[in-house]
């Protein structure tokens, strides 16, 4: 073998690739990384010159420069930021500049950014390993800490990510009713699943998207899908029915009055499946979720998010006899190498210990401040926007229009009028989710102060967006 290093450039790193046996992974540039003491494999960008840079060099290595096409400023227009740290209610990017965060992680994150708490776990965890393909006290403990929480779900199944959590509580209603039929709502989104795509909120709406490419007409075949907050009649072809029990996915949207109780008694007349999707409203809402927020009990339940600290996770709860269809118990097949992960595990057991009722309590009240600041500065600078609040969820519609009950009202919001308030925020050091459909997060770390300095940088923002959406 060679002693020699190749010349050979590697076109997505900017260096040299190293055939002599040395480390391949290399500064992003050599003097600027050395100058900014970045480490190549726990790169922050501090060797790169702007966002600007980051996202170049992205796209030639990531399609379209993202890992989530919600992240993309394609309805927004122009650019992402690319974050090299975040603590508490900040992140900070490549180029240095910081920014009240009202996205943490779409909503995963809820204690705020590098919590003491969730670090310390993480940290500990890693020392003794980052995955082992075997069972795990952490995973036990964290199943029973939600069970604990959430009455319906006698038993958990951990998984990688909300969408591996809705597929296979999808896969596990029908091996269990022996039917095919799935029940889903217009403006609900359940992630990534080709049976669930078929119309979906807020990561397909962003796109303008009626559904999806590379969905074949078999997926769909027995998908079914209905206005949201309309009680369907079922029969009994129906498997399940699956849905957001608090829609935030097409802004945030609550269930109108004996929606979901509907939902649940239709299910119980044809021996459906009744699934809420709480991988975002889970243990955000509160430790019972939205269903101990309305008070109807659903078959399955699956989350997400809060769940793991801010870490990738993912899980499926619900009725014991239902559950025991799961293998290796029964003929349902469910298996994941990081299913159970012991670091995401030991960030979620440290982020559920801190969310005690008084915390929510404080999140509510948070919410509806944050409503309230924005309201009053959007109202003061003429710019026409409502910030509906359900719990500790805050949401956006933007334009002079009725208040939304389901995603033909959503979609009412004026897009092009969110893009330029929403530009116009980053400008003011404010960071959103750049997609009109998104909900804002509050959390712990979004003090009365935070709040406060959000509510004067959205009137210069509102006033900046051009006063009336559509004027």
């Amino acid at each position: 073998m060679s002693d020699t290093t190749s010349d050979t450039s590697d076109t997505v790193s900017g260096g040299p690739l190293d055939t002599s046996g040395a480390p391949i992974v290399g500064p992003c540039d050599a003097a600027r990384c050395a100058a900014a003491g970045c480490v190549p494999t726990a790169c922050v960008g501090a060797g790169l010159a702007s966002n600007d840079e980051v996202f170049e060099r992205s796209t030639r290595a990531i399609p379209g420069g993202v890992n989530s096409s919600i992240r993309a400023f394609s309805s927004v227009g122009g650019r992402p930021y690319s974050v090299a740290s975040a603590e508490g209610a900040h992140v900070t990017d490549v180029e240095g500049r910081r920014y009240i965060d009202l996205v943490q992680s779409y909503g995963a994150v809820i204690l705020g950014h590098a919590h003491p708490a969730v670090t310390a776990a993480v940290t500990t965890a890693a020392a003794a390993g980052t995955s082992y393909g075997a069972p795990t006290p952490r995973e036990m403990r964290l199943a029973e800490t939600i069970a604990a929480a959430v009455p319906s779900c006698e038993q958990v199944r951990f998984m990688n990510s909300g969408t591996e959590a809705t597929s296979t509580a999808v896969r596990l209603a029908r091996g269990a009713t022996g039917r095919d039929r799935v029940v889903i709502f217009h403006g609900n989104f359940h992630g990534a699943t080709d049976a669930l795509l078929a119309a979906g909120g807020s990561g397909v709406a962003t796109l303008g998207l009626p559904g999806t490419a590379g969905v074949p007409a078999g997926a769909v075949a027995e998908t079914m899908v209905l206005p949201y907050n309309e009680v369907p009649e079922l029969t009994d072809e129906v498997a399940a029915v699956i849905v957001e029990p608090v829609a935030a996915n097409m802004g945030v949207i609550a269930p109108e009055p004996g929606f979901l109780a509907g939902l649940r008694a239709e299910c119980d007349r044809v021996g459906a499946v009744l699934v809420f999707d709480e991988v975002i409203t889970g243990f955000r809402l509160g430790r019972g979720g939205a269903q101990a927020r309305e008070d109807v009990r659903p078959d399955l339940t699956t989350f997400g998010k809060v769940i793991g600290g801010g870490l990738p996770i993912g899980a499926v709860g619900g009725r014991r006899e239902l559950m025991e269809h799961l293998s290796p118990l029964g003929p349902v097949f469910h298996a994941g190498t990081l299913a159970g992960n012991p670091i995401a595990t030991a960030a979620g057991l440290a982020a559920l210990d801190l969310l005690t009722d008084d915390v929510y309590i404080e999140l509510m009240a948070r919410a509806r401040h944050l409503s309230a600041v924005l309201r009053d500065a959007c109202a003061s600078a003429g710019f026409a926007a409502q910030f509906p609040v359900v719990g500790t969820l805050v949401g956006i519609v933007c334009g002079d229009v009725p208040r939304p009950i389901d995603f033909d009202g959503a979609k009412r919001t004026d897009e092009a009028a969110y893009a330029r308030f929403f530009h116009a925020m980053l400008g003011e050091g404010v960071a959103m989710a750049p997609g009109a459909y998104e909900a804002i997060f509050v959390g712990l770390a979004h003090t009365d102060d935070v709040i406060d300095r959000i509510g004067a940088a959205a009137e210069r923002a509102a006033r900046s967006a051009g006063g009336p959406p559509g004027g």
